[in-house]
């Protein structure tokens, strides 16, 4: 195929992949030859004649797999963003050859004897601090991917990770079938009672984009409590609306959430750990089960005592329709009841001062100048995925151009759920190249001419996956293992949980918070109402977090040879004993669409978020009280930790911050558990 695109480096701005011309048969060619060159390259290290040195072994595997990395940071994204039958069956082939070929470099005998041997002897090397860190992280992930173990158990390795790469693949699929197939099909806007009026519009538009014209339908989120449970008036509608979003994939991925915990804790017994938590936990910022353990049992009863408090006023407006308990499916409605009433703060109003264009450009770009330097400028020639996907270009203060922006907003039956960062390209001063990075999110796309507006909460994660693309287009490293966001995963949130609090900053707020059709500005004392109003609910969100991560870190401490029956018996088990099984509010993620852990890199890892929250708050307080300016602050945050990357240990770069250790104290204030 002489015209695949994948065959030779993109000369579009920045190496951005050339999309125009990439066709879905592109990517098994251009897979096949990727895999093929790059072992031969791995085999030229290890057949060189010459003594391993640090270019010839570490640097040369750096520069290795340069087409395998193109292809498959397009076919991810794509697979995530836009995929189609084709590509979801090309992933299902794909993903375990993938596996393989990954085992292949990582058990290379030769291979990782001359690492070994570098590493041996590293502090005679001579290397300044990024290459011996390359060196020592390099080393880490051979012996932690299994360099070390016999033959036969190397080959069990090879088999389980064949495997979790299949069944990965299977629970994407299964879950996103089923969340279409699950999606709420109504008759008429009479039904949605509540909603506001451009919500009614964007389910009508939905409809029709999914063939259903004249049909409104409410298309499932990634996460249990749907955001329309908080406006709906019709009480059976939210308990249909719930239903659907807590059983989705229980019957197909129930089962294979077992087999993957099972396989995952094999795994982790043949590489001499006693759970995959531990194994995973082992190479954190967290350092140890016990430690993770100790988090979450802090923090659970307080949460809970706090959900309670909240569930004992959500009851007292409910009894005024005649309730005498508080179901799951009544707790959005009334809480949003409550905050209506005791702060006068009513999520409808807010949604016209909460345009995406103006949010985007006038919150988030404004932000990220104001605190960094830098310009965003969209770049409508340049053409990415899909044609909700736009390009814009970043200039930092002096002019240069920093990398590039994609940002895909809107939902669409050919995306997963929920919202994330990709890095299409990755920064790297060895290879010459800048960064070129993605913002996914599922904002309900409005009828065509009609203006997007927002919630809160998705006004905040705009913000906070800015704070991940930053991340990605701030990263000023030598090695591409380094940049940007390869960070632990329970320290990757942090700098994106930072970037949050500059959505509530009096300038950057007023700047972009104006009503979509009047310019009128957000009316300072409903500003006064929200801030007032934001503890409200700590209770139920942090209970909501914990029960997802304790049924994560319950299935990853389980011991190889653990039989579970039932998995949903099991999770039920795990918020029992670990005291938040509070039936009005389901955990975030139930195990059957729990994607992050079970089809994703968080797997005992989803602790990460209120782990990194502890370092976000403590941050968030040196901003406020370390006499710097703004833009002084944020220059140091970006030297010191946004363009490290994971070129120094993680927790060093926030003490270069900060200047200390983290304190967990403004957490617990911030979550009203202090």
């Amino acid at each position: 195929m002489s015209d695949n695109p994948f065959f030779a480096t993109s000369t579009l701005v920045h190496e951005l992949p050339p999309f125009a011309e990439i066709r879905e048969e592109h990517y098994l060619p251009a897979f096949d030859q990727g895999m093929a060159l790059q072992l031969d390259e791995i085999a030229g290290i290890v057949a060189d004649p010459e003594p391993p040195t640090f270019d010839n072994t570490v640097v040369a595997l750096e520069r290795s797999g340069a087409m395998l990395k193109r292809v498959a940071a397009a076919f991810e994204n794509q697979g995530d963003s836009d995929t189609s039958p084709g590509l979801q069956e090309l992933d299902a082939e794909i993903s375990p050859r993938l596996a393989r070929h990954r085992d292949a470099v990582h058990l290379d005998a030769g291979l990782f004897a001359r690492i070994d041997a570098l590493y041996r002897r590293r502090s005679e090397l001579g290397l300044d601090p990024e290459s011996l860190r390359l060196l020592e992280r390099r080393h880490t992930a051979f012996v932690r991917a299994g360099a070390e173990l016999p033959a036969a158990d190397q080959q069990r390795l090879r088999e389980i990770n064949a495997e979790l790469a299949a069944a990965a693949t299977a629970f994407r699929r299964n879950l996103m079938d089923d969340t279409r197939a699950r999606a709420i099909v109504l008759d008429g806007p009479e039904q949605l009672a509540g909603l506001s009026a451009d919500a009614v519009a964007a389910a009508a538009e939905n409809g029709r984009a999914l063939g259903r014209d004249g049909s409104y339908v409410l298309s499932l989120k990634n996460f249990s409590n749907q955001t329309e449970l908080a406006q709906l008036t019709d009480r059976s509608l939210r308990e249909r609306l719930l239903a659907a979003s807590l059983g989705r994939a229980a019957e197909a991925n129930g089962p294979l959430a077992i087999r993957t915990a099972g396989l995952r804790a094999e795994r982790a017994a043949l590489l001499g750990h006693p759970s995959h938590a531990a194994y995973v936990v082992a190479d954190e910022t967290a350092g140890s089960v016990a430690a993770v353990d100790a988090m979450l049992a802090r923090l659970a009863g307080p949460a809970v005592a706090n959900a309670e408090r909240e569930a004992a006023e959500l009851l007292a407006a409910a009894r005024a329709d005649g309730l005498t308990s508080i179901a799951a499916h009544d707790w959005a409605y009334y809480a949003e009841r409550v905050r209506q009433s005791a702060y006068q703060v009513d999520a409808a109003e807010l949604r016209p001062y909460l345009e995406l264009e103006r949010v985007l450009h006038d919150g988030v770009f404004f932000a990220a100048q104001l605190v960094y330097g830098v310009v965003l400028q969209e770049r409508p020639e340049l053409v990415a995925y899909h044609p909700d996907a736009r390009v814009f270009e970043v200039f930092d203060g002096d002019g240069g151009s920093l990398g590039l922006f994609v940002g895909d907003f809107f939902a669409r039956d050919s995306k997963r759920g929920g919202a994330w960062m990709n890095e299409l390209v990755q920064q790297s001063h060895l290879l010459g190249k800048r960064p070129v990075v993605v913002n996914n999110l599922n904002i309900a796309k409005p009828a065509p001419g009609e203006p997007a507006l927002l919630t809160w909460d998705e006004v905040r994660t705009l913000f906070h996956e800015f704070g991940h693309a930053l991340h990605g287009l701030f990263s000023d490293v030598r090695y591409p293992l380094f940049a940007g966001t390869e960070v632990p995963r329970d320290f990757v949130e942090f700098p994106s949980q930072v970037n949050e609090m500059w959505m509530v900053r009096p300038e950057v707020l007023a700047n972009y918070a104006r009503h979509h059709a009047t310019g009128e500005p957000l009316p300072a004392e409903l500003v006064e109402r929200m801030a007032a109003a934001e503890s409200f609910g700590q209770g139920f969100r942090t209970v909501e977090y914990l029960g997802a991560a304790v049924i994560d870190w319950a299935w990853h401490t389980l011991p190889a040879g653990t039989e579970v029956a039932d998995a949903e018996e099991f999770e039920a088990q795990a918020l029992a004993r670990a005291g938040l099984a509070v039936a009005a509010v389901p955990p975030r993620y139930r195990t059957a669409y729990f994607s992050h852990v079970f089809a994703g890199e968080y797997s005992a890892g989803y602790y990460a978020y209120i782990w990194s929250e502890v370092l976000d708050a403590d941050t968030v307080e040196w901003f406020a009280s370390n006499g710097l300016g703004a833009r002084e602050s944020g220059e140091v945050f970006r030297r010191e930790l946004l363009a490290r990357g994971g070129s120094r240990p993680a927790l060093d770069c926030f003490r270069a911050v900060v200047g200390r250790d983290p304190e967990i104290g403004p957490l617990l204030a911030r979550r009203g558990l202090a």
